[in-house]
């Protein structure tokens, strides 16, 4: 039965069991200051939960408890890392999940064709507008349709799935150490630029402020991470990262409750 389809299953199947499985294949993790609204535990604990996730250690959930936005996700990058994880996916504890959210995300880890992806939410403001950038200094993206791919080259970190090869990247190659609130020893893999210099040039005082997010793909971008880590193809545009704008979440005021857009 050499040539049966029964002999070649059972081959295949042998071939199958050679297959070393990532015991962590994608850390779930949250930076918070401690309090969180119901309809976002709702949301977080109510996901559609893909198949054989949890069972094996596929997922696993962390939270970062009390830390300043950079200290959590530098804790964050440092626990993904000591866990090996293939995959790192944020959700902030003000960004409301659609119910598929786990669906979609877990389809792009098993195509593993993008390094990041992220989901579609607005500012909280009015009027409300989307999280996508295209350059800096000229506004958010707005010329898509609900339920498009959007290519951009600045994204939120509310919703938002990472390969960990970029972030090993960053931590081996880009960011200095510091000293994290626990005692231990970090890296800067996150920052929130905060810089005032004398200029001398044009006399002038000149600072740098933003956001940790947006600093992170500038960087990413300027020493050519992508490429330097295997996602050549990605590397060559000029709007690598990918918005699902499916994975429509909501943006909730703590204290209000007040979800955006309205």
């Amino acid at each position: 039965m050499k040539n049966s389809k029964l002999d070649y299953s059972h081959r295949e199947i042998l071939e199958y069991a050679k297959v070393e499985w990532k015991k962590h294949r994608v850390l779930i993790a949250t930076a918070t200051l401690g309090t969180i609204r119901i309809e976002w535990a709702h949301a977080r604990y109510g996901q559609v939960i893909p198949i054989n996730w949890g069972a094996q250690g596929y997922d696993l959930p962390y939270t970062a408890i009390g830390f300043s936005i950079d200290d959590a996700y530098n804790t964050i990058t440092k626990r993904a890392l000591e866990l090996e994880s293939e995959w790192l996916l944020f959700i902030e504890d003000d960004v409301i999940l659609p119910p598929d959210c786990f669906i979609k995300m877990g389809q792009y880890m098993n195509k593993g064709k993008f390094p990041v992806v992220s989901g579609l939410y607005y500012t909280r403001a009015e009027p409300s507008e989307p999280l996508i950038f295209r350059g800096r200094g000229n506004g958010p993206y707005t010329k898509f349709k609900l339920g498009q791919l959007v290519w951009c080259d600045g994204l939120p970190m509310g919703c938002l799935l990472m390969h960990m090869s970029i972030l090993k990247y960053f931590w081996d190659k880009l960011a200095p150490e510091y000293k994290l609130p626990d005692g231990t020893i970090g890296k800067k893999v996150f920052e929130s630029p905060k810089k005032v210099w004398f200029d001398p040039e044009n006399y002038s005082i000149e600072r740098q402020e933003g956001t940790q997010d947006l600093y992170f793909f500038d960087r990413l971008l300027e020493n050519n991470v992508l490429k330097k880590t295997g996602w050549k193809k990605l590397a060559k545009k000029k709007y690598p990262l990918l918005c699902d704008t499916s994975i429509l979440c909501r943006h909730i005021d703590r204290n209000t409750g007040r979800m955006f857009p309205g």
